[in-house]
C-alpha cells in the first residue's frame, strides 16, 4: 500500500469531531443531502497524519491496534509508534531486494503483515518513544531516505561480478535509516516502568498469532492461502481466499460483534472522493449521473452498483483495482435510503476533509475495491473459520 497525498489534500471545514469512538455524524459536509443513521460505532484512537509518506499501511495497522488494546479493556489512550514499525521494516525489505537481485519491489510501501512481523519480532514502542523525525516540528517525508537507500541497493543487486558482503550491506541500510529517522531505543521509560521494545508489545496485550488476512479472488482456490500478487506484498505473505458473500459476511459479522478491522483498498476511482468523505460505486455511470440526470453524488445519495465476484475479478485482473491505500474500519451507517457505508479511519490528518479525517465508504465501494483485510480471528463467524481451518481458541 503506498497511497499517499496527506500533504496534498485540501483543508476543510471541521464540521465533525470524531473522538474514540468516532461521534455519529449525520452527513458527509456542509450542505449535502446524505442523512446518517449510525448503526455501529466502535472505538477508536485520534486521526493521525502519514504526512508526505507511503506509510499507511503502517498507519492503518497500528491504530487497528489501538482499537485492539480498548477493545481487551487495555486503558483508552493510546499512540503507538508507527515509525518504529517503519524503521524495522526497511531493512528486511532491503535484504530481499538484493537477495531477488533488485527483481522485487522496495519502496516506502508495505502491507498489514508487516505490522504484525514487527510486533512480533521486534516489539513495539509508544510515539513519544520513537516519533521517527529528526525534527519534531516537521511532517514526516521519506523521499530523501527512500532514494538514499536504493542508490545504495539497486547497484549492489545489479553487480553480480562482485561478491555481497551482507554485514557491511545490513551496517550501511541501518546507519542511512537511523540518519534519517533516528535509531530505536533498546530500553525505555514510560509511565513510570521500564520496558524494551518486546516487553512493551507483551504489555499491549496483543498476539500476532490471533490476527489473520482475508481477500477473495478467482485465479485461486476458495478456502485456501495464497499469495497475493501486489508489489508491497514483498514478503510474499500468504492471504486466505474467500467468496465474495462470505468475505461481506466476514466484514459484517466483525463490526457488529465489536471487532475494527484494517483495510486495504483501491482508491483511484473517480467516486472516491476524498475532500467529500464519499467512497461510493453508483448503479448509473457517474458522467450520466453529472452531465444528464444533473446529480452531484457527493450531495445527493444514489443507488449503487450491485458488486459480483466476476466484477471484482475483471477490476484486479485489469489493474483497475490496485493496492493503493491501508485504513481502518471501525464502524456502519445507513443513508435515509437504507444503503449501508463503513466509517473509515483514514491517516490524511484531520484536515483533510469535513468529517474530521473520517469518511463513508459504500459496501458495494469495499465489496469492489478491497484487495485484503486483517482482523481478529474471533471476528470470523464460526462456520467460516472452520471451512478455513482455522482455530478460534
Amino acid at each position: 500500500m503506498k497511497k499517499i497525498s496527506g500533504h496534498k489534500l485540501l483543508s476543510g471545514f471541521l464540521m465533525l469531531a470524531f473522538l474514540a469512538p468516532a461521534q455519529p455524524a449525520s452527513t458527509n459536509k456542509k450542505n449535502s443531502e446524505y442523512n446518517f443513521v449510525v448503526v455501529k460505532n466502535l472505538e477508536a484512537t485520534p486521526i493521525q497524519n502519514q504526512n508526505q509518506t507511503s506509510t499507511c499501511w503502517s498507519f492503518s495497522s497500528l491504530s487497528f491496534f489501538e482499537s485492539e488494546m480498548m477493545r481487551m479493556g487495555k486503558g483508552k489512550e493510546f499512540n503507538l509508534s508507527e515509525m518504529f514499525v517503519v524503521r524495522n521494516v526497511y531493512p528486511l525489505k532491503a535484504d530481499n531486494f538484493v537477495r531477488m537481485h533488485g527483481k522485487t519491489n522496495f519502496a516506502e510501501g508495505g502491507g498489514f503483515p508487516d505490522a504484525i512481523r514487527v510486533l512480533k519480532d521486534y516489539g513495539m514502542v509508544p510515539e513519544e518513544v520513537y516519533t521517527g523525525k529528526k525534527d519534531p516540528a516537521l511532517p514526516h517525508n521519506h523521499k530523501l531516505l527512500e532514494t538514499t537507500l536504493k542508490n545504495i541497493l539497486i547497484p549492489a543487486s545489479l553487480d553480480e561480478t562482485q561478491k555481497i558482503d551482507f554485514g557491511f550491506l545490513h551496517n550501511t541500510v541501518n546507519a542511512v535509516c537511523d540518519e534519517y529517522l533516528g535509531k530505536i531505543p533498546e530500553t525505555f521509560d514510560y509511565k513510570g516502568k521500564s520496558y524494551t521494545p518486546k516487553t512493551y508489545a507483551q504489555a499491549t496485550g496483543l498476539n500476532p498469532d490471533d490476527y489473520v488476512f482475508l481477500t477473495s479472488f478467482t485465479h485461486h482456490p476458495f478456502y485456501s492461502q495464497f499469495v497475493l500478487e501486489i508489489p508491497d506484498n514483498w514478503n510474499w505473505q500468504t492471504t486466505y481466499n474467500l467468496p465474495l458473500n462470505e468475505l461481506q459476511e466476514v466484514m459484517s459479522n466483525a463490526i457488529n460483534t465489536g471487532y475494527t478491522f484494517a483495510w486495504g483498498a483501491d482508491v483511484s476511482e473517480k467516486t472516491f472522493m476524498r475532500a467529500d468523505g464519499l467512497a461510493i460505486v453508483p448503479k448509473t455511470p457517474l458522467n450520466i449521473l453529472k452531465d444528464v440526470e444533473k446529480k452531484d453524488p457527493s450531495v445527493t445519495p444514489v443507488e449503487q452498483l450491485a458488486i459480483t465476484q466476476q466484477i471484482r475479478q475483471k477490476a484486479f485482473d485489469n489493474y483497475e483495482t490496485q493496492d493503493d491505500h491501508g485504513m481502518h474500519i471501525v464502524g456502519t451507517v445507513k443513508d435515509q435510503n437504507g444503503t449501508l457505508y463503513y466509517i473509515v479511519k483514514n491517516s490524511w490528518g484531520k484536515e483533510s476533509n469535513e468529517c474530521g479525517g473520517y469518511f463513508y465508504a459504500s459496501e458495494s465501494y469495499v465489496l469492489y475495491k478491497t484487495t485484503s483485510i486483517m482482523l481478529h480471528k474471533k471476528a470470523l463467524p464460526a462456520a467460516i473459520a472452520k471451512k478455513l481451518g482455522i482455530s478460534q481458541s
